[in-house]
């Protein structure tokens, strides 16, 4: 008779799993919300192989925030990709490709959590974010070419999305969300 044999995963494999589960955990409940077992569970490994993998909480939360940017870099060249084929300004596709992702609730709300984080004055944290953030822009300014303060316009526009996204504005009935939406978010927010 055959035994089965068991597949391990190797360190690689079980780290990137890791930093997955760590990044959907912590956006759920941010930085400090988040015990260490609950990220070792939903990655279905051991508490004491989460700090074999990464010695302190602080370390997995930037690989998770180091994700998060990834994700959003990534959206802005898929967006510019999509702007260039249907002969758009790349702003603007990329400005469709992040509305989109903003039905990600994981993306939301971890990108709300790294700011809340980051505000809480630890440096690592601190740091992890200003350079995910500025590898952002500089995604986005390498594939637009605008100017500063088109630059400033698009991020703050950003910031203003992921914030009227988060509070979920859309299926708010006041002056102020009608306005401050200008259109209608609604498709993009799950």
């Amino acid at each position: 008779m055959a035994t089965a044999t068991r597949q391990l995963s190797t360190a690689a494999e079980r780290r990137e799993a890791l930093i997955e589960a760590a990044t959907e955990v912590f956006a759920e409940r941010g930085f400090h919300g988040t015990p260490t077992t609950a990220i070792a569970k939903a990655a279905g490994i051991s508490q004491a192989y989460l700090f074999r993998l990464f010695p302190t909480k602080e370390e997995l939360y930037v690989a998770a925030v180091e994700r998060c940017y990834e994700r959003l870099a990534a959206t802005m060249r898929a967006g510019a990709a999509n702007a260039a084929k249907a002969g758009i300004p790349a702003l603007e596709g990329m400005g469709l490709a992040y509305m989109e992702l903003v039905r990600d609730r994981t993306t939301l709300r971890g990108t709300l959590h790294v700011f809340a984080a980051a505000s809480g004055g630890d440096p690592v944290i601190q740091e992890a974010a200003r350079s995910g953030y500025g590898m952002l822009f500089e995604v986005v300014k390498q594939l637009s070419g605008a100017d500063d303060e088109k630059l400033r316009d698009f991020f703050a526009h950003g910031m203003l999305i992921t914030v009227l996204a988060g509070m979920d504005a859309p299926s708010v009935d006041a002056d102020w969300a009608r306005s401050l939406l200008g259109g209608d978010l609604s498709d993009c927010v799950a």
